[in-house]
């Protein structure tokens, strides 16, 4: 079935009007009340059974005979960033902004939700449309598991999902394998004694004992991670004392870890905790290391076989030109406990989002990290046009995939 015809055309009449509108409303992770609720009320309309999960968690499903059972996801959450885009429908609700693209994400599924609603003759099976909250703080997913997603919807047979990125409008990447990375967050703190800055011989300083670890953790990736391997360490704060003249008794230090591997992440993991607490004995630390594991994103990995079949169904709809193998990306990402939960295959891609013109430019002039806004940049924001039609066109063609009369 051909998803770019005048039906899904007809689409952007009304989803780039409710674009704007939860552009201009962005909510929180788990407090995304009225884009719930929006999400629901359509889904209701169309004739999808609608159930919720998780505080602000959507699920439409919309049963249309015997055939496969289709999962597609869009994250609904903003983040705590000033808006700095100037768009005319910019974000009312200051300190926080849709900079990640989470509000193309939800019409886009909506307007492949309708889609299906209104072409049931041309496709047969169930079709979930998935609106997840806090996927920012990688809380969404696992918030909706536990109340009871799992057992609360039938068992898909493939899950999709997309993101919206800062490459060029027009073009859709896929691939195989690892996708998105895996992310970890880890707080350690580290002890020492405190005393008065002109008695250090009194003192374990663990100013200079968090210096230590910051240097020697940098051997993690470059000494211990197998060259070809991907693994990023960020040491991105170190906090101690409050004043010059005093030595103080803790130093806290906020790490993130970014791998395609879990046996990778397993090992710096290890090597993170053997350095830490290596340097704590050398210095004398008189009580052991606390370290603690939070905002952990899985590694989203594409079945092989799913993948091909989706990028097939894209490159039938876009043209072979329009589709690309993409890198994997060093972001992160928690819909793949959804899938892994119910142990599906999933598919995710990337969507363009930059006007193909000044992409281009900035590609030949070498400035696309300086010139293109990234996602979570107060100036990020999507063209509108090809890129919430190409979201949209892309969720109904993945699912169709699976659920048109001729799939197998």
């Amino acid at each position: 079935m051909d998803v770019r015809g005048s039906g899904i055309e007809q689409e952007l009449d009304w989803q780039v009007p409710l674009y704007e509108q939860i552009h201009r409303n962005p909510e929180l992770g788990l407090a995304e009340h009225a884009t719930s609720a929006a999400a629901a009320d359509l889904l209701a309309r169309w004739g999808f059974d609608v159930r919720h999960f998780g505080r602000t968690g959507v699920v439409g499903v919309l049963a249309n005979g015997a055939g496969s059972c289709v999962l597609a996801r869009a994250d609904m959450d903003a983040l705590p960033v000033a808006e700095a885009t100037g768009a005319t429908y910019a974000s009312a609700n200051p300190g926080v902004v849709h900079a990640c693209a989470h509000d193309m994400h939800v019409v886009a599924l909506l307007g492949a939700a309708k889609y299906l609603a209104d072409h049931r003759d041309t496709w047969q099976g169930t079709y979930i449309a998935l609106f997840q909250p806090a996927e920012e703080t990688a809380a969404g997913s696992q918030a909706m598991l536990d109340d009871g997603l799992a057992a609360g919807i039938p068992r898909p047979d493939i899950a999709l999902a997309q993101h919206v990125m800062p490459t060029e409008a027009g073009t859709i990447g896929t691939t195989p394998g690892p996708v998105l990375s895996a992310g970890d967050s880890i707080r350690i703190t580290v002890h020492g004694r405190g005393a008065h800055g002109s008695m250090p011989h009194k003192a374990v300083d663990p100013v200079v004992l968090a210096a230590a670890i910051v240097l020697r953790l940098q051997t993690v990736v470059s000494r211990e991670t197998t060259p070809g391997e991907f693994a990023v360490l960020t040491v991105g704060s170190v906090n101690a004392g409050a004043t010059a003249n005093i030595i103080p008794d803790r130093a806290e230090l906020l790490l993130n870890l970014r791998t395609y591997s879990m046996a990778v992440r397993s090992g710096m993991i290890a090597a993170i905790e053997r350095i830490v607490r290596g340097e704590c004995a050398a210095a004398g630390s008189p009580q052991e290391p606390e370290f603690e594991y939070y905002d952990q994103y899985p590694l989203t990995s594409n079945d092989p076989e799913a993948n091909a079949r989706v990028t097939a169904a894209f490159t039938n709809t876009f043209g072979a030109d329009a589709v690309y193998r993409t890198a994997p990306q060093t972001a992160s990402e928690d819909f793949s406990r959804i899938p892994d939960a119910f142990g599906t295959p999933y598919v995710y891609w990337i969507v363009g989002s930059v006007p193909r013109d000044v992409y281009r430019l900035a590609v030949e002039a070498g400035t696309v990290d300086t010139d293109i806004p990234a996602n979570h940049s107060p100036f990020f924001l999507p063209a509108v046009d090809p890129t919430l039609r190409m979201a949209t066109q892309a969720q109904a063609a993945a699912a169709l995939a699976y659920l048109g009369t001729g799939a197998g």
